[in-house]
């Protein structure tokens, strides 16, 4: 079977989130169950910067406006189709936004652009070339491809199959009804069985209408987004579609994410040589300059955002201190909550420090050598945090939400007494309920053989793609089937 994915990013070539983890790692997973995907993604600097004999596959004189080549090349094991186009992609900044961090104003036309060739290339596009290729079904990500199924749909062409995945529903490409002459579709395009949204042009909800599936990226979070208050204004197109709709969780890379080979740590380990994890506990209090104690040390590793709830952690830093933890903090986002923290971190010095930054490396040291990982989202599609941290024996403190919910075990005394325990889950999620989940982690903290065995229950944990990758390729084969039914 034959797959043409769709993402605006994939690592490791580009990546701000989990989209990219997945667009990375998913394709590598499939080939055991006998899929072939080919990725299209943007020409971005950094990527253009990184390929190397790239062979070119098909040009747009004309893509909305800009000339476009589609490159394809190889790299670490992915077949990559690159578009690079100079106009769209060949700026200073991140993918959507510029070196201020605000969003590019061309977004809606730089992503129209690719779902567009993704459409044409989908179509037959590559099949006139050298290559001959086609694709049997198209696998669309996010809002930045969403518009590669209305491509499909408004084009003369015979339509494929197509699955498109959210990772993340509050981000849709919502624009206004303006942008919609220069999309090149025709003109009853823009109704509400279409790419019409509340008088707007909304990608992703055009995605979510013309696709012939929709998945999310954990089963708890397909039930969750069925519901006004994760719908985010969905909600009603998704529980009409409620019998396309899927829940699949993510995996990791289980050879990148590997405590016993990671060259990012201090010391390595397996669950049976745990105690070597105290060293990469001593080098995380070093790079964050916290005190050397037998007290728990907790950390995040993630975007500073209402969303990940990182203004009610905000407020229960003093209370974790109280305990006698101490907390090493990785991330950055909104200003407010980054002043928030490092006024936790001068009020606390050597018990709280905070790095406003993006730190691959550092991240796996903080997984592999700190006790805890808190992550108390309001809403978390899947979340991957959570999975290195079973994988790394660092245990989970997380809000019962989304693929949080379906990926760890709660310590309640059921799960302790049965030895199935991998985490401290809370709710509702509020300062005060997870101040009450940090009091129990700090508890099961003091009793050494119940944490170890919560550890050793975790890094035995099968966060790995492959289950996923099967359910992926099994509804890849059911959308085939009902093209041929």
């Amino acid at each position: 079977m034959q797959v043409l994915s769709v993402a605006s990013e994939v690592y490791p070539l580009v990546k701000t989130g989990g989209l990219a983890d997945v667009a990375g790692a998913l394709p590598l997973a499939l080939k055991g169950h006998g899929v072939s995907v080919k990725t299209l993604m943007p020409g971005y600097p950094a990527v253009m910067g990184t390929i190397r004999n790239a062979t070119l596959r098909m040009s747009f004189e004309s893509l909305l406006g800009a000339k476009a080549d589609v490159l394809e090349v190889e790299h670490q094991g992915l077949d990559l189709l690159i578009l690079d186009s100079p106009t769209f992609f060949d700026r200073p900044g991140g993918p959507y936004a510029d070196a201020a961090g605000k969003d590019h104003v061309d977004n809606w036309r730089r992503f129209a652009a690719l779902s567009k060739a993704g459409a044409v290339i989908a179509q037959g596009g590559m099949a006139e070339g050298k290559t001959g290729w086609e694709p049997d079904i198209v696998h669309l990500h996010d809002w930045q491809s969403a518009m590669v199924s209305a491509y499909m749909r408004y084009a003369a062409e015979p339509e494929i199959p197509s699955l498109i995945t959210i990772h993340n529903i509050a981000f849709q490409g919502r624009f206004g009804a303006d942008i919609f002459p220069y999309l090149e579709l025709p003109p009853h395009a823009l109704d509400i069985d279409g790419i019409e949204y509340f008088g707007g042009v909304g990608y992703l909800k055009a995605g979510l209408q013309t696709s012939s599936a929709i998945s999310t990226v954990s089963p708890s979070y397909a039930e969750e987004i069925l519901t006004p208050e994760f719908g985010m204004g969905l909600e009603g197109l998704l529980a009409y579609r409620a019998a396309d709709l899927h829940g699949i969780v993510n995996g990791i890379d289980p050879d990148i994410w590997n405590p016993a080979t990671d060259r990012a740590v201090q010391s390595n380990y397996t669950a049976a040589t745990l105690k070597a994890r105290a060293e990469n506990k001593q080098a995380v209090a070093e790079r964050f300059r916290l005190d050397q104690d037998e007290g728990p040390l907790f950390c995040v590793v993630s975007r500073l955002t209402w969303q990940k709830g990182m203004d009610i952690l905000a407020e229960a830093v003093d209370d974790l201190v109280a305990l006698g933890a101490r907390l090493a903090v990785l991330g950055s986002g909104d200003k407010v909550l980054e002043d928030a923290f490092h006024a936790a971190a001068t009020r606390h010095p050597g018990r709280v420090s905070v790095l406003s930054a993006y730190d691959e490396p550092l991240s796996h040291l903080m997984q592999a050598g700190c006790d805890a990982i808190i992550i108390p989202s309001r809403f978390e599609p899947c979340g991957l945090t959570q999975l290195y941290g079973l994988r790394y024996g660092c245990i989970p403190v997380v809000a019962r939400t989304g693929g949080l919910n379906d990926t760890v075990i709660d310590a309640n005394p059921a799960a302790l007494a049965a030895r199935t325990a991998t985490g401290v889950s809370f709710g509702p999620v509020t300062a005060e309920s997870l101040r009450r989940a940090l009091r129990r982690a700090v508890r099961l903290y003091s009793e050494p053989k119940v944490w170890t065995q919560m550890q050793k229950q975790g890094m035995k944990s099968d966060v790995s793609w492959e289950k996923s990758a099967g359910l992926y390729a099994g509804l890849f084969q059911n959308l085939l089937a009902r093209k041929g039914s």
